[in-house]
């Protein structure tokens, strides 16, 4: 039976999920939240779907053994590889996904030109197949970046490398999209180089806050919001005191740009 004083697990490949944890303490501050990174196995993107799954699984099991209230999977790739397996096998867990913030790109720009960078095997979900069809658009740009995630977590988000990773990706579509939807948790982080390359007008849009409310509104549902003082443990698959100084100066930066 799930307690009050139980953590909100946050979950990703690796650092990404920071993102999304950064807009879970915006809203719910009073929570205690336990950070899990396996960054020692990042990339998710690039492997394929039954590895993506095993991976998912093993951190889960990992974090079930700690008293936790809710599951936030804080990473596309696990969401679009494992989270139905993982709502089916825990039902009595809050399973918390992100999903590419589509939806409100589309509402805004019904005619515009939209654009989605994502891992490529976030692209190839049948989770995202579903989500095109909810939301069909005939000037939707798929757009795969391989490699950005690395950048990322090496701390190199905001960089001349980062730069130059994503000229040849976005310079094409600089000043032909109206949106561009961030398919990574990951990529928020890379926000500045992302607006210099692609350029200020285009509007820019992650999944982070859609999550973090799903989940206040889960555990609302459950009665199971906690106001206490608020705490958080960071904890990663990789043995590197870098990361963990690395996830707490992602979460304490003042903006992404």
């Amino acid at each position: 039976m799930a307690e009050r004083s139980g953590h909100i697990a946050v979950f990703d490949s690796g650092v990404g999920g920071i993102s999304v944890l950064r807009e879970l303490v915006k809203i719910m501050p009073g929570e205690r939240y336990l950070y899990f990174g396996d960054s020692a196995n990042a990339p998710y993107g690039t492997r394929p779907t039954q590895e993506i799954c095993q991976l998912t699984e093993q951190a889960v099991e990992q974090l079930l053994q700690r008293n936790i209230k809710a599951l936030v999977v804080a990473c596309n790739t696990a969401t679009a590889a494992a989270i139905d397996r993982l709502r089916q096998r825990y039902p009595e867990l809050i399973v918390i996904g992100i999903e590419p913030a589509l939806k409100p790109a589309v509402t805004q720009f019904p005619n515009g030109s939209v654009g989605l960078m994502a891992t490529p095997a976030t692209l190839r979900g049948e989770k995202l197949k579903r989500l095109l069809n909810q939301h069909p658009h005939s000037q939707l740009c798929l757009i795969p970046a391989p490699g950005l995630v690395e950048l990322v977590e090496a701390g190199l988000a905001n960089t001349p490398q980062m730069d130059a990773f994503l000229t040849p990706i976005l310079a094409p579509f600089a000043g032909k999209l109206d949106a561009l939807v961030l398919g990574c948790t990951h990529y928020p982080f890379a926000i500045p180089a992302i607006r210099r390359v692609l350029g200020p007008d285009t509007v820019l849009f992650d999944g982070g806050e859609g999550t973090a409310r799903e989940t206040k509104r889960r555990l609302l549902q459950q009665d199971l919001l906690e106001e206490g003082p608020g705490s958080l443990i960071f904890e990663n698959s990789l043995p590197d005191p870098k990361i963990l100084e690395l996830c707490k100066t992602l979460l304490t930066e003042a903006s992404y740009g």
